[in-house]
């Protein structure tokens, strides 16, 4: 029986794409993240300025 069989490789698959799942979703909140941080920011200094 060889390695490469379709379950071993729908089992490699599916564990591929839930390790890119994970990091998609991590660039996402990273990037919500400094948009909030930088409304904040922008917030603050607006208020400085008045």
């Amino acid at each position: 029986m060889g390695r490469n069989t379709e379950r071993n490789i729908k089992k490699h698959n599916d564990k591929l794409h839930k390790e890119q799942d994970k990091v998609k979703a991590a660039k996402v909140l990273r990037k919500e993240k400094l948009k909030l941080i930088a409304k904040k920011f922008n917030e603050d200094k607006s208020s400085e300025n008045n």
